[in-house]
């Protein structure tokens, strides 16, 4: 067997070679084949990537911003010519199908986008004559070295949530992808070296949680980006604030669909369907319970389970596949533990996808939709994030106690209804206590120009990733109060 070399980490504008002495295999979650080594890189070589970064900071924030975004403007252009490249190597580290793998790259194409109008975005503000002779301004400007940890989901698509806006804004980051799939990053990485950055602006260090640490504490980096779980969010956020840092952290979910007795039943089970089963169910918009009322019991349950049993699962870089693998044999594990758990709390488990037997790829780690039917909205199956295919059923009688169900639940990530009045879809979208709402939506993800919001224990912070919310986040603001000698500058002239 061929030994593979491991995988290098990007610092002061060149590939380095880890010290690490330990490393981690990377494994294509469909065919148990490995892909690389990634290196758990040791403190000295995150002390590095700081230091490069805030050297690089002094001259950086100097520039222009018109000037900043030419190398992002080259980005867009890189990551567009090796779009189909990044989305099969998506799919061989990640598990989800092509399709999928190249919507993912399509939002991060938008987040550099949109990061390239940073002239109008970062401006500040001014009023003259506060006072008599006197004028006041705001303005905005960067914070300095700023740091990403990126989860195994999207390894294309979060690290852009908030990457472009940093080095838009004048700031320099370090970026530390998931060690379950870093090859996306150390791909992208190879563009961002072809598209001119000033060394020391853009780093990247692989590794595990002794990397996280070493980022948290440093106290050159001053603001710290992150996407996974709750508890790992709230570690994350708790520990950066505490040493003084500004941090965004989207954590889990657990998110309803409402489904009205008036809604379009195809569409609505359709969009449904891939909501909770795109990406193997592997996303924190994923639809987790659906929600009948009333009479849209019976149509929304026998039309779902159709849905769930006949959709095609596979090796995502096949034609035809529908759903792919979840991320490890020990995510899998877990889902099959959950679904036998909810049976035992009394649901029924009308769709079974456990333990399925995918022709050809046997070692894959695959679980075919599953529908849980009749879940007590007080159960513990009602309450936990799954992070797999797996779709609950509860049924209310009216949209008033589904929205109370919805606002009782410790996530508030997002929620969506289906219906076509439109007065009940006020009264959803006015009342339901969540971070994104989607109306005839079932993955309500924001456009890079709108913030990718959250709520409750789905987001630790005050601003979150995308838009508008990402320059704030990036920046700070000084405000500067000017008095001028009228009769000094008369003289002068």
């Amino acid at each position: 067997m061929t030994q593979l070399k491991p995988l290098q980490n990007y610092i002061d504008g060149r590939w380095c070679v880890s010290q690490a002495s330990d490393h981690l295999d990377v494994i294509n979650p469909a065919t148990a084949e490995v892909l690389a080594q990634v290196p758990l890189s040791a403190t000295a070589e995150v002390n590095q990537a700081v230091q490069s970064a805030a050297i690089a900071f002094q001259t950086w924030r100097r520039m222009p911003p018109t000037q900043r975004i030419q190398p992002l403007f080259r980005l867009k252009m890189l990551l567009e010519e090796h779009l189909e490249d990044l989305a099969q190597t998506i799919t061989r580290e990640c598990g989800k199908t092509l399709d999928e793998s190249r919507g993912e790259l399509r939002r991060a194409i938008e987040n550099v986008e949109v990061a390239c109008g940073i002239p109008m975005m970062m401006q500040g503000t001014t009023l003259e004559d506060i006072a008599t002779g006197i004028d006041e301004m705001m303005i905005r400007q960067p914070l300095g070295v700023t740091a990403v940890i990126a989860p195994f989901n999207f390894p294309g698509m979060i690290p852009f949530w908030f990457m472009p806006y940093a080095l838009a804004c004048g700031n320099t980051c370090v970026i530390k992808p998931s060690e379950k799939v870093p090859l996306t990053m150390h791909q992208v990485f190879e563009l961002l070296a072809q598209a001119n950055f000033p060394k020391g602006v853009i780093n990247l260090v692989n590794g595990a949680k002794e990397v996280v640490d070493v980022l948290l504490e440093h106290p050159i980096v001053r603001s710290i980006s992150f996407v996974g779980s709750t508890p790992v969010a709230r570690y994350i956020y708790s520990r950066a604030a505490a040493n003084g840092k500004r941090v965004q952290c989207q954590g889990g979910a657990k998110n309803p669909v409402i489904i009205l007795p008036d809604a379009d039943m195809e569409m609505t089970t359709r969009i449904t369907a891939d909501s909770a089963f795109g990406c193997a169910g592997q996303r924190c918009l994923a639809a987790s319970l659906a929600i009948t009322v009333g009479e849209a019991k019976q149509t929304y349950t026998e039309a779902i389970a159709e849905a769930a049993a006949n959709r095609v699962v596979g090796y995502g870089l096949e034609t035809g596949v529908q759903m792919g693998p979840v991320i490890t044999p020990q995510s899998r594990q877990r889902i099959e533990q959950i679904i036998a758990q909810g049976a035992k709390e009394g649901a029924t488990v009308l769709v079974d996808g456990r333990s399925p037997c995918i022709a050809g790829y046997e070692r894959g780690n695959f679980i075919r939709p599953t529908i849980l039917q009749n879940v007590q909205p007080d159960s513990e199956i009602a309450k936990t994030e799954i992070f797999g295919p797996v779709l609950g059923l509860i049924h209310l009688e009216t949209i008033e106690a589904a929205i109370e169900f919805v606002n009782s639940g410790q996530y508030g990530n997002m929620a969506c209804l289906f219906t076509n009045s439109g007065a009940a879809a006020r009264k959803f979208r006015y009342e339901a206590e969540v971070g994104n709402i989607g109306i005839n939506i079932g993955v309500a993800a924001p456009m890079a120009f709108f913030p990718f919001s959250g709520w409750k224990d789905s987001f630790f912070g005050d601003l979150h990733g995308q838009g508008q919310h990402a320059v704030e986040f990036f920046t700070q603001t000084k405000v500067v109060i000017e008095r001028w000698n009228r009769e000094d500058w008369s003289r002068k002239f």
